[in-house]
């Protein structure tokens, strides 16, 4: 049996471009690294841009045995 959990991580601004850059995928990296050291599983993420070019984000869900 497993648990799951999800969670956004906010990007950079982003005003022109609807890409990440090498600072938001280090977030990405550190927030995957941390969660594993947690037990929990990296099992999908999405890059979510924001059309009113505000701010971005990802979307990651882990998982963890039970």
């Amino acid at each position: 049996m497993y648990e799951y959990k999800s969670e956004i991580l906010e990007t950079s601004t982003k005003w022109i471009k609807d890409s990440a850059n090498e600072k938001d995928l280090k977030l990405l990296d550190d927030l995957i690294n941390s969660r594993a050291q947690q037990g929990w599983e990296l099992v999908t993420h999405a890059y979510m841009p924001n059309v009113v070019a505000t701010r971005s984000a990802f979307l990651i869900t882990f998982k963890k045995t039970i």
